[in-house]
């Protein structure tokens, strides 16, 4: 099976990771895990990490915890 995060830094693809692997992320639960999801099917590939706060919930804060760990 194909490993959401699969990079060699270890770091998280917001635009192809699992449910369960978003959940890995500090701050991200499943109920998040499924609005990330749902909004990249809804919206397409986020373009920017930065895009990532236009995710319902997530705001400033949360992104600064999330962006050691995150790629796109």
């Amino acid at each position: 099976l194909p490993q959401a995060h699969n990079q060699s830094d270890g770091l998280i693809n917001i635009n192809t990771a699992s449910a369960a692997s978003l959940e890995t992320l500090p701050g991200i639960g499943p109920a998040r895990a499924v609005t990330i999801i749902e909004y990249r099917n809804l919206n397409g590939p986020f373009k920017t990490l930065e895009a990532l706060m236009n995710v319902t919930g997530i705001g400033s804060e949360t992104f600064e915890n999330l962006r050691p760990f995150i790629t796109h």
